[in-house]
């Protein structure tokens, strides 16, 4: 569509429209919308109808379309049916079977299966803060957990890795890998509760475990920066914005179920192998199915 309003195939030329659906294009990752932003219409549109653009993307709404949050929908396929409402990532804190993904992920489900390295198998929903975007769930099994250490003593610029379930429809089941660093000590707004991470997440991330050098969970994936607001704000798109709660908040989280924070291990003080690192949190990661 911006395309079309650019060069007026099919439609009258209005540069105005040509902004708004080539913004909300490349919110969403369109890599061609985004070149087309970059080296056509910056260049070649009047200040005004970009202006005017990126105020109609702003004010359109498609319902959960374009939003910060990286939970993914999901298609019809082998494994997730389609009842199958959304998907995200979570992962084991105990061995039998306590596990912690975003509150988002599983808002309004009626059920929640996981795919496990092993199988399929139904998880209950124990405990939800809305507040910080964390949910506490249960599934029947032996589990390979991970520890959890106080995010206090994470560093600006600390190396932090993930392993999810990003676009399952797009790229596959498998889990995958993501790094980077962290890249500010607060969240948008200098909110306290997140880390701004340079790690790359996808819908779909959302509840994976962000773990640092030692394989200690120090945060969990939560969100990306929305690119329509920021673009319509500054004019830019955003470039790798992405947050995670804080593992201090999840640690008070757990406080209020001590069942399960006192099954948890003491966080790993000793330098080991990245590989180690990636292998143990592939292990523990599970895709979160919600119907």
């Amino acid at each position: 569509l911006g395309r079309r309003y650019y060069f007026g195939n099919g439609v009258l030329v209005d540069y105005a429209e040509a902004v708004k659906w080539n913004a909300l294009a490349a919110a969403q990752g369109y890599k061609d919308a985004v070149e087309m932003w970059n080296y056509v219409l910056r260049e070649k549109i009047s200040q005004d109808q970009i202006a005017e653009g990126q105020r109609r993307a702003a004010a359109f709404k498609p319902g959960n379309a374009i939003q910060s949050r990286s939970s993914s929908p999901v298609p019809d396929n082998t494994v997730a049916d389609s009842q199958t409402t959304a998907s995200g990532t979570g992962f084991f804190i105990t061995e039998d079977g306590f596990l912690i993904t975003c509150a988002h992920v599983v808002q309004g489900a009626n059920q929640v299966r996981l795919v496990t390295s092993t199988g399929t198998v139904s998880a209950k929903v124990v405990r939800v803060d809305s507040a910080t975007d964390l949910a506490l769930l249960k599934a029947g099994g032996k589990f390979s957990p991970l520890l959890v250490a106080a995010s206090r003593g994470v560093k600006l610029g600390g190396t932090v890795a993930t392993v999810g379930f990003p676009n399952i429809g797009l790229q596959g089941f498998a889990p995958k890998f993501a790094r980077g660093e962290i890249a500010s000590l607060s969240g948008a707004g200098d909110d306290a509760r997140y880390f701004q991470i340079s790690v790359p997440v996808q819908p779909g991330n959302s509840g994976g475990a962000l773990v640092d050098e030692r394989g200690n969970v120090v945060g969990v994936v939560s969100a990306k920066l929305n690119a329509a607001a920021a673009l319509a704000s500054s004019g830019a798109l955003p470039e790798n914005v992405n947050y995670a709660v804080k593992s201090g908040y999840l640690l008070s989280f757990l406080e209020s179920v001590p069942d399960v924070s006192a099954k948890l291990k003491d966080a790993n003080t000793k330098e080991i192998k990245f590989e180690e690192v990636v292998e143990r949190a592939k292990q523990a990661a599970v895709l979160v199915l919600v119907y």
